[in-house]
């Protein structure tokens, strides 16, 4: 059997070709993305591409994870069902995504780059106040101590 891979758009848009002695998965997700940016691949590849969705338990703990690191605002639903899929079917994530590496790492799935170098660490975003400067580990509509507006973070520590 040849080696699953989840490819999210990102990974598309870098590639010329789909790797060859693989089995190549997709979400109904990806392909309305490449359709609304008008890119030829999804009709190009179409016969190669196994178009298929993510378990609401998988899509779950993507959520969950995504939160942990502070990515949840960062992943759009297309991204969590990318991260999902390949966690169901444990095939390698494709992504040039940083905020789709850091919660597939967070969750030690897999994954490759396609087009950019790869993070090295899971990185966990903050939000600082751009008022007082007090820092929060959740996002946050506004500063709970003066109301300004928030800002992400890299935190200095996992």
């Amino acid at each position: 059997m040849a080696n699953r891979i989840v490819l999210d758009t990102s990974a598309l848009f870098s590639m010329e070709q789909l790797p060859v002695d693989v089995e190549a998965f997709v979400t109904p997700g990806v392909l309305k993305e490449l359709e609304r940016y008008k890119d030829r691949r999804a009709s190009l590849w179409g016969d190669l591409l196994h178009v298929s969705e993510a378990s609401k338990a998988s899509l779950a703990k993507v959520r969950k994870a995504a939160t942990e690191t502070g990515d949840s605002t960062r992943i759009s639903p297309t991204d969590a069902e990318v991260i999902a899929l390949a966690l169901d079917l444990e095939a390698e994530l494709l992504t040039d995504d940083y905020s789709v590496q850091n919660v597939a790492s967070h969750l030690q799935m897999p994954f490759r780059p396609v087009g950019i170098k790869a993070i090295k660490e899971v990185r966990k975003w903050r939000w600082r106040c751009t008022g007082c400067g007090k820092v929060f580990d959740n996002e946050m509509p506004e500063c709970q101590v003066c109301g300004s507006k928030l800002k992400s973070t890299l935190s200095r520590k996992n």
